[in-house]
């Protein structure tokens, strides 16, 4: 277990922090800014990864998929955020879980109708499908890089966003305050389609960018959607700056547990032994993580402000 095994697993566990960035950002907008628990964020996760990978399929083109399953995500999310969640943002948690759960359950079974129940998965694209030489003794993989950036540039433009913008003045003072904003002149419920859109963008670019390196099936954003939950309760809920720093401690303790434990395991244990234990202590590494910054910091890392 050299230091380039170890560079490249850091850099690895960085790419799937950052993605879950991508979609925890959006949940802690949505639940933390507009305390609306909605369950089928997940399902804009899925479904931009579904669009974008036939896109790519079809068009061989990555940026018209990337772009085409944004833009198709959000026209879902404005729809299901007319129709649904905006009477939700009144109603109690309880409601707002069942209304959402049943999204999910309606996306998953349009999903199966439209593409079936088998996986699929888009090509890489043909100019990022080589590797790049890092500090002269690393290769790795260009597209990886390219989640790495993508996930970095998003990050500061939604600090940006929540923090120097007049929208995000807006969102802060709906938050704090609803009754308040509206009689100042500010329509919330636009500012709170406006953040419901954002998230749905957020998520869809995730899935759009795993398209090429992980299957696209059923069901992906249920199994996603518990490690985004993880990180916003360790980044303190509503804290942008929180879901970034704990997305990436997530990742790299995910993805040190999976690459490094086994192979630790095995010099005490017997290598069956140690196949068993280390996938399923890898597992909940990211919950005993949860657990221990909660010991110290019951309202997370960075609580209540973005």
């Amino acid at each position: 277990m050299d230091a380039v095994f170890l560079f490249e697993q850091a850099l690895n566990g960085l790419g799937y922090g950052l993605m879950l960035f991508l979609l925890a950002a959006g949940l802690t907008l949505v639940f933390g800014i507009m305390d609306t628990l909605n369950l089928a964020h997940g399902s804009m996760f899925m479904a931009g990864g579904y669009i974008s990978a036939s896109v790519h399929t079809q068009t061989g083109s990555f940026t018209l998929a990337v772009a085409v399953g944004i833009v198709a995500t959000v026209a879902l999310a404005a729809v299901l955020e007319a129709v649904l969640v905006r009477k939700l943002y009144v109603r109690d948690h309880l409601s707002q879980v069942l209304a959402t759960f049943g999204v999910v359950l309606v996306a998953d079974d349009v999903a199966k109708y439209l593409w079936g129940p088998s996986p699929i998965m888009a090509p890489t694209p043909s100019a990022l499908s080589g590797a790049v030489q890092l500090f002269g003794f690393l290769p790795y993989p260009s597209y990886r890089l390219l989640i790495l950036a993508a996930g970095l540039g998003a990050a500061l433009a939604l600090y940006a966003l929540v923090n120097h913008t007049r929208l995000g003045m807006w969102v802060r003072a709906g938050a704090s305050n609803r009754a308040m904003a509206q009689w100042m002149g500010i329509r919330v419920n636009r500012v709170f389609a406006v953040v419901f859109a954002v998230g749905a963008a957020l998520a869809a670019l995730a899935g759009a960018l795993l398209a090429p390196i992980s299957a696209v099936q059923v069901g992906m954003g249920e199994s996603i959607l518990i490690p985004a939950l993880v990180v916003i309760v360790i980044g303190g809920i509503g804290s942008i700056r929180g879901a970034l720093v704990a997305s990436l401690l997530v990742g790299l303790v995910d993805t040190a547990g999976r690459a490094l434990l086994p192979p630790l395991l095995r010099e005490v244990l017997s290598p069956s032994l140690a196949a068993d234990i280390g996938p399923a202590v890898a597992s909940i590494s990211m919950y005993v993580l949860m657990a221990g910054v909660l010991v110290f910091k019951p309202s997370g890392l960075f609580p209540a402000r973005a």
